[in-house]
């Protein structure tokens, strides 16, 4: 029979992998997003981005909106570039410039707790009324390059849904709190809101509008050979 702390530790994986189920209810597809930017409770800024998802941590994100027309990034693993349509090789983008704009959007987007992280504490309740009844995870990145090296996750207890998330960097410093919106079934996630840990009075609105299963031959998620490609079809 298995002890109790294997029992506990199993749990925690399942957890982990059903909140992101909610999130990323498959893990090959593309994915219409829409991000709505506020400042100081004023829309600053409204963009579209098809999203397209592999395995092994590999994004591409098309840029739809007609003043971001022919952008593209694209994520593998922790690297990340943008390519511009007026640009003849691909722009490696900084650990630093992913904290920030479309990157950092697509980096908390694209994240597993299940897989980047291992919970280090589970707190069974909380006195915050706006997570009662939910579960607190102490989560520690398992790669050292990770842009956000701890998170503290509440899931609902009944059923793993996420909640909230504050995202923490190495230094210890609040980056970004996620609150997170169900659709109607409660099967996915609908919305996630981010606020800014150094700029509160920014908050990101991020919606799911459509998940569909498509999958992208290897060559497009090569810098090399997406620089070439215009790619306003996908």
């Amino acid at each position: 029979m298995p002890r109790k702390a294997q029992i506990e530790s199993a749990q925690v994986a399942s957890w982990l992998a059903q909140a992101d189920h909610y999130r990323l209810p498959l893990s090959v597809a593309k994915s219409v997003t829409r991000v709505e930017v506020f400042e100081n409770h004023q829309l600053s800024s409204e963009n579209l981005y098809h999203v397209y998802s592999q395995t092994d941590k590999r994004s591409l994100v098309v840029f739809k909106s007609d003043r971001e027309q022919g952008q593209k990034m694209l994520m593998l693993q922790e690297q990340y570039w943008l390519l511009m349509p007026s640009s003849k090789r691909p722009i490696r983008i900084t650990p630093m410039q992913k904290l920030l704009g479309q990157a950092s959007v697509g980096d908390i987007s694209t994240m597993t707790w299940s897989q980047d992280y291992e919970a280090t504490r589970v707190v069974e309740q909380t006195n915050d009324i706006a997570e009662a009844g939910a579960l607190k995870l102490v989560l520690k990145a398992k790669a050292g390059n990770s842009n956000y090296q701890s998170i503290e996750l509440w899931l609902k207890a009944d059923n793993a849904f996420p909640v909230r998330a504050n995202l923490y960097l190495k230094s210890g410093k609040l980056a970004k709190t996620a609150y997170f919106e169900a659709d109607q079934a409660q099967q996915r996630v609908k919305t996630m809101r981010l606020i800014d840990g150094f700029q509160p009075d920014k908050v990101t609105l991020i919606h799911y509008e459509q998940h569909e299963a498509i999958s992208l031959e290897d060559k497009f998620y090569n810098p090399a050979y997406l620089i070439r490609q215009n790619l306003s079809e996908f």
